[in-house]
């Protein structure tokens, strides 16, 4: 079964980035089991209960019910095909350049900041975990330790880092 084609929106269709962890990957596993198992079949009888009620046009709590039962299967399917694509980041064996899963130290000068390349389904800024897709994790990949990356900001003011240590 496909997933349904919305008219297109700002991200109605943007593709879902395929690399995610062990651990993110089990915690999607695990929300998909809950849907179907639990939302799903509440959600179906609750359709089931109004749908007895009669008079479909007038009767709002069916119409919002099968609403809600769309939208847990909209979910269910958005999760099997982010499931079925996935690409699970191997722990790192050669630290020899930056790779997605690998941790990052890097400094402008004046301060030293730790990164860590993940999927984009995984990022937390705040706690230190970049996208690859994003200007910083991109421009990182590929780099050795020693090596400066000029990063352009919102402000148009470009800031050069270098490379300290990788994990």
């Amino acid at each position: 079964m496909q997933i349904p084609y919305r008219k297109p929106g700002k991200f109605s269709q943007t593709k879902l980035d395929p690399f995610l962890t062990k651990d993110k990957f089990d915690e999607l596993k695990n929300k998909l089991e809950k849907l179907k198992n639990f939302n799903r079949p509440r959600a179906v009888e609750e359709v089931k209960r109004l749908a007895e009620l009669g008079d479909f046009s007038e009767n709002v709590e069916y119409q919002m019910a099968k609403g809600r039962l769309r939208g847990i299967n909209e979910k269910i399917l958005i999760l099997e095909n982010q499931l079925r694509h996935a690409e699970i980041i191997a722990p790192q064996t050669k630290i020899g350049a930056v790779q997605i899963g690998s941790t990052v130290t890097i400094t402008d000068g004046k301060k030293e900041k730790t990164y860590q390349i993940l999927g984009s389904s995984e990022t937390n800024p705040e706690k230190g975990v970049i996208s690859h897709n994003s200007p910083l994790g991109a421009s990182l990949i590929g780099r050795k330790i020693g090596e400066k990356i000029k990063i352009k900001l919102a402000d148009k003011k470009e800031v050069e880092y270098q490379i300290v240590k990788i994990k």
